[in-house]
């Protein structure tokens, strides 16, 4: 197949991944504020894509980590190509949709590096991968930003009450609920600053892998464009399974637990940003509202839930790595290998979706128990569009 029909191809995954990864991560800035009651889900989702949108043009900086810090540079330029490239944003979106279905808030951001490190791989060997970049600039973030936004979110939280204790209840709530919406909306900003940045990277890295674009230039205007709009429009979709857990199953969070929780996951996406690392919003997130938890006098957290999702994390990488892996298998038979693996991610894409609608979560389930949930008819469940 012509090299630039294999390009199109990447492009236009690449933007189908930028999608699953706004409606997958719609909750890691909304749900707090959609489970204390301050934002309304339309109203949130709305806010969130809006800002998601803005926020992918104000940096750049994870992009080139993405374009130039994961693969590495032969004397024939990256060792990676655009079928490569493809197999591996196959992995990331069938991952993604998997976590999605089951609720679970996994890692966009390392389906999207196991996918392209699976890739290599099996398309250029272990050396391929830049291995130094991949430790520094992605694992060890990783490991250390839920736990520096966990512990900011506990000192948050536990100040917040002390500094309110003498105010009356609805009062201090109303007023968190408030604060709720600025520091939403800082996540969402700081969501497009990172999670965007991602795809263009992606996109980039191919181009340059073509021989479109020369290697260490940063994402044209019009990849920039395209993967702002993706991701704000997977923002706007909801991503409602996922919210309902992040919202309600780790800790139940009241407004002082949802405005730390906020502030502290956005302040810490920002710096990482502006520092180029490539973070996992959702762990960053998930970290926060733990912290906010323990936060409350030690209130519960429902740790069961959080093994549940920390598993998902630890396995996010090598899983969409296989996958990923078994396509680049396949895509290196050539054109029809190509085809073959297309027509398999379609296919994956419509049997997700279509096993979703068999028990729908909708903005007007999304705060609703999962036993109350699965009472209801289905058609009640999917009324609300």
């Amino acid at each position: 197949m012509d090299v630039l029909m294999v390009v199109i191809l990447v492009i236009v995954l690449g933007l189908v991944f930028d999608f699953t990864n706004g409606f997958h991560d719609t909750a890691n800035a909304m749900a707090t504020s959609v489970a204390t009651g301050a934002l309304k889900p339309r109203v949130a989702v709305l806010i969130s894509a809006v800002l998601n949108l803005v926020g992918a043009f104000l940096s750049t900086e994870v992009a080139s980590t993405v374009s130039g810090g994961i693969v590495k540079e032969g004397s024939a330029g990256v060792q990676i190509t655009p079928a490569m490239i493809f197999a591996g944003l196959v992995g990331a979106i069938i991952w993604n949709l998997a976590t999605w279905y089951v609720g679970l808030p996994s890692s966009s951001t390392h389906a999207l590096f196991g996918g392209l490190i699976g890739a290599a791989i099996v398309g250029s060997g272990f050396q391929a991968v830049d291995w130094f970049n991949v430790i520094s600039k992605i694992a060890l973030p990783a490991l250390f930003a839920p736990i520096v936004a966990g512990i900011v979110a506990l000192v948050a939280t536990y100040a917040a009450y002390t500094i309110t204790r003498r105010a009356t209840s609805q009062g201090a709530e109303a007023g968190f609920r408030h604060g709720q919406t600025v520091s939403a909306s800082l996540v969402s900003l700081a969501h497009g600053t990172n999670d965007a940045q991602k795809t263009m990277g992606v996109i980039t890295l191919t181009l340059v892998a073509a021989g479109y674009q020369k290697s260490g230039t940063t994402p044209h205007i019009w990849v920039i464009i395209a993967c702002a709009l993706a991701i704000a429009a997977g923002t706007y979709s909801g991503g409602w399974r996922i919210m309902r857990t992040v919202g309600r199953r780790i800790t139940d969070v009241a407004p002082p637990q949802g405005f730390a929780a906020e502030a502290s996951s956005a302040a810490t996406i920002l710096v990482s940003s502006h520092l180029g690392f490539p973070l996992s919003t959702t762990q960053v997130t998930s970290g926060a509202i733990v912290g906010s938890g323990l936060g409350k006098r030690l209130a519960s957290v429902r740790w069961g839930t959080f093994g549940r999702m920390a598993l998902a994390w630890l396995v996010t990488v090598p899983a969409a790595a296989l996958v990923a892996a078994v396509a680049t298998f396949i895509v290196k038979t050539g054109t029809v290998g190509l085809i073959i693996t297309a027509i398999a991610a379609i296919g994956g894409m419509v049997a997700f979706y279509l096993l979703s609608r068999r028990h729908p979560v909708t903005h007007e389930t999304v705060n609703e128990d999962e036993d109350v949930l699965a009472s209801k008819p289905v058609a009640a469940q999917g009324g609300a569009k």
